[in-house]
């Protein structure tokens, strides 16, 4: 993901409140410009985003800086092998009334707030990792025959470990398909691991975003008229028919076993739709399809297993489709 326009400083506009966020967290987050970015597009079109990384590139602290400077609450869960769904959803709780009679009252869980941070989603079970499906589909919780809406915004950060597999529950094709983004973060660079290590010298407390100056700049009606304003933006058909051809072309690409549902293409429109206005543009060209793709894609597709044991990646094979579907003038 490519870097966006820097705000103007003037006339506050729900664009700029929305871009100032990066600024606010890159006061503790050095670098994962592009992470970031994407993190907000979802936020933009209620998509949800997996994090892929290493330990210790600040997944964690970049979910809770952002939740800080949109001024949303935020949940953190870790997930383990013995995490029940009730411990992710909520649980139904019995009161004796006086006089003996039984009532019964539904206590929310974790999953009742705005940035719900899943840790390590991957080292809990199937049946825990489900119960997050309709929550992240549907916008809400179904128990005992009552429905229960969540707050709005909600936004589920997900991460997960790339390199560690005991223990671990892959996700299912469904859960994964829900997901706007994977995004991968990586190692920072010499010159943000030197900024990094001048900032802890400093005085920086990664535990503490209010006490290292991460303030709320952008409010919940900033991000309804940018919903709104990405809603608005119409996409020409000849960029429709470029992003219908880019997702059926990985139905039909020899490398993938499983190409890209019609949820994705969607999700790849809603998702170019956010870049295009994140850019500042009023119209979807197929720069923002490109730009969006790989992050969009690339958890949608599975890799034939003898070529994923010869190294091949689903970024490699989205890669050869860019480059050889036509791309509209």
């Amino acid at each position: 993901m490519t870097d966006l326009p820097t705000p103007d400083p003037g006339i506050r506009s729900p664009l700029q409140a929305v871009l100032a966020v990066r600024d606010e967290v890159g006061k503790v987050v050095v670098g994962q410009q592009g992470v970031l970015t994407g993190a907000i597009a979802a936020l933009l079109v209620n998509g949800h985003v997996l994090l892929e990384g290493v330990p210790g590139v600040a997944k964690t602290l970049l979910a809770k800086s952002l939740a800080a400077a949109f001024d949303m609450e935020f949940t953190r869960v870790q997930f383990t092998p013995d995490l029940m769904p009730s411990d992710v959803i909520g649980q139904q709780l019995v009161a004796q009334q006086p006089g003996g009679q039984v009532s019964f009252t539904f206590r929310q869980g974790p999953v009742f707030t705005n940035l719900l941070l899943a840790d390590e989603i991957n080292r809990t079970p199937p049946k825990t990792q489900a119960a997050l499906l309709e929550a992240m589909e549907e916008r809400q919780v179904s128990f005992d025959g009552t429905t229960h809406q969540l707050p709005e915004p909600f936004l589920v950060i997900a991460t997960q470990n790339p390199i560690e597999y005991e223990g671990t529950y892959p996700l299912p094709e469904a859960q994964l398909d829900r997901f706007l983004f994977k995004l991968n973060m990586t190692y920072p660079s010499v010159e943000q691991e030197l900024e990094m290590v001048a900032r802890h010298d400093r005085g920086l407390n990664p535990h503490d975003v209010r006490s290292a100056g991460v303030r709320a700049v952008a409010s919940s009606a900033d991000l309804a008229a940018g919903r709104a304003a990405i809603h608005a933006i119409r996409v020409e058909p000849a960029v429709q028919q470029y992003i219908v051809s880019l997702c059926r072309a990985t139905r039909e690409s020899p490398s993938l076993a499983l190409g890209v549902s019609p949820r994705g293409v969607t999700w790849l429109l809603h998702a170019s739709k956010a870049w295009a206005w994140l850019s500042g543009r009023e119209f979807v060209t197929p720069d923002e399809v490109k730009a969006v793709a790989k992050p969009c894609l690339r958890h949608r597709v599975m890799v034939r297993p003898e070529l994923e044991l010869e190294g091949t990646t689903a970024d490699a094979v989205l890669d050869g489709l860019l480059a050889t579907v036509p791309t509209p003038r």
